[in-house]
């Protein structure tokens, strides 16, 4: 292992993270802190059709609401700076001036139609879709004659060939890749700006970057990456491919897929500390699930990797581990928010008394698990729900309906002395062989319209007894 471990997360402004996105921000910065290293964000902004403002503002953002904080990177002293790609395009020419002075590199002035017809060729002909070198054989007097005439081009990297380059990955070993089955790729765009391909290779030399934890998907650029390395004649950093993150049909997460974009999950009401805690164990063993990030740090054993390619996404899980976030949490942050939320959707709660509301959000907090759930499991504080007899009914059946009404008719009288209707109601109940569960169930359906939710004691202190009182009134 290094001694001075660096690793960057280097994100294209596109729009929004997606899980894939945080899950590798989240893995450089457990192994940097793990290992005592650095934690480097770097944006990779050269596409400047992709090149969004706003988007670099959101993915820091992002970043800070998750608790991941990078040691070097836009707005922060760093000995590497710019951590902006769109800063450092003079540091990628000078890489491609040594490339050309080399004969690694050549101009390839194909258009993307003649490109696409050479790929529907080699594909019918079942052979491998890759760049057949056209450009390559040109004359100098060619190359001047279509300068002189401005025809775009880009560069591309000329393969050493019979090169296999080899990288070191963390979860799968040591991996072959025999270069013979690559195309000579693109360092450069036609309007001069260079490609993700070159420029992460370059910034990832020049930064040290010592480990690169990415996604599965990049397995194939690391390939090209490699040879980059070779050429130069420059040690490679170690890597580690983190599996594709799938949906319940084995597909890769797409935007179709609810809680594909962190903004879906901040939206729905998912906390940050379980979205952390989730997309750090799933593809791992824990012996506890619920850790917090600093737990994370200390306890995610990077000396033994599952090698995988995919891992499956499961909402139903993320949501039982933000449950226990939420339940655990006392923070006066969450209250505020929970508060919000209310506000926004019942204007009533504004007129209620602050105390008042903060206990009835203290009561119903373990029953969360999202924060949006507070919204539909308060209103009945706010608003007397619609009863109906047919679903008490449905719930425990027709004599036992009766037998519950009228129950709680006779004990109504009891009220507000709780523990005294309570006990009375219960022994009425079980003379007609009515569970507790049945009872507390319906008792809990006539005050908020939902069968499940708040404790029935918790339910009947936090109702004022008139509202007690009107609601059990049904017969």
């Amino acid at each position: 292992m290094a001694d001075n471990i660096r690793v960057r997360f280097a994100p294209s402004p596109t729009g929004f993270m997606h899980l894939g996105n945080v899950r590798a921000a989240l893995m450089n910065y457990l192994f940097a802190k793990n290992q005592a290293g650095t934690f480097i964000l770097r944006i990779e902004d050269t596409d400047e059709k992709r090149n969004i403002e706003e988007a670099r503002a959101k993915i820091l953002s992002d970043l800070e609401w998750l608790g991941l904080e990078f040691q070097e990177g836009p707005y922060k002293n760093g000995p590497y700076a710019p951590y902006l790609q769109s800063e450092r395009e003079h540091l990628y020419q000078e890489k491609l001036a040594q490339l050309i002075e080399m004969k690694r590199a050549y101009r390839c002035f194909c258009t993307l139609e003649e490109l696409e017809n050479k790929r529907a060729r080699h594909i019918a002909l079942k052979q491998p879709p890759r760049y057949d070198r056209t450009c390559l054989r040109l004359t100098e007097n060619q190359i001047q004659e279509k300068l002189a005439t401005n025809l775009p081009f880009i560069w591309r990297c000329k393969i050493e060939d019979g090169h296999t380059a080899t990288i070191a990955d963390m979860a799968k070993g040591s991996i072959f890749f025999d270069m013979k089955n690559f195309s000579d790729f693109a360092l450069t765009r036609t309007n001069g700006s260079s490609t993700f391909m070159f420029a992460n290779f370059v910034d990832d030399w020049l930064m040290e970057i010592t480990h690169v934890i990415r996604g599965e998907d990049h397995l194939t650029n690391t390939a090209m990456q490699a040879e980059l390395y070779h050429t130069f004649s420059v040690p490679l950093p170690i890597f580690w491919h983190l599996p594709i993150i799938c949906n319940n049909k084995g597909e890769k997460l797409s935007k179709r897929d609810f809680g594909f974009s962190l903004e879906d999950l901040k939206t729905a009401g998912f906390l940050p500390a379980a979205i952390v805690n989730y997309l750090a164990i799933i593809g791992a063993s824990f012996k506890e699930e619920i850790q917090s990030l600093e737990e994370l740090v200390t306890n995610f054993d990077f000396s033994h990797i599952h090698s995988s390619s995919s891992i499956k996404y499961d909402l139903e899980k993320l949501t039982w581990i933000n449950h226990q976030w939420i339940a655990r949490s006392n923070s006066y942050e969450m209250l505020e928010q929970l508060k919000s939320l209310l506000h926004k959707d019942i204007p009533t709660s504004m007129q209620t008394d602050a105390q008042e509301l903060e206990k009835l959000i203290t009561l119903l907090k373990p029953e969360l698990k999202t924060l949006n759930d507070i919204v539909p499991l308060a209103a009945f504080y706010f608003d007397t729900p619609v009863i109906h007899k047919e679903d008490l009914v449905a719930h425990v059946g027709a004599e036992k309906t009766e037998h519950i009404l009228h129950s709680i008719a006779e004990c109504k009288q009891f009220l507000p002395n709780i523990e005294l209707f309570l006990e009375h109601l219960k022994t009425l109940c079980k003379k007609h062989e009515i569970s507790m569960k049945e009872l507390f169930g319906s008792l809990r359906y006539l005050l908020t319209g939902q069968f499940q939710g708040i404790g029935i004691k918790d339910l009947l202190t936090i109702l004022q007894p008139a509202i007690i009182e009107q609601r059990l009134s049904m017969n």
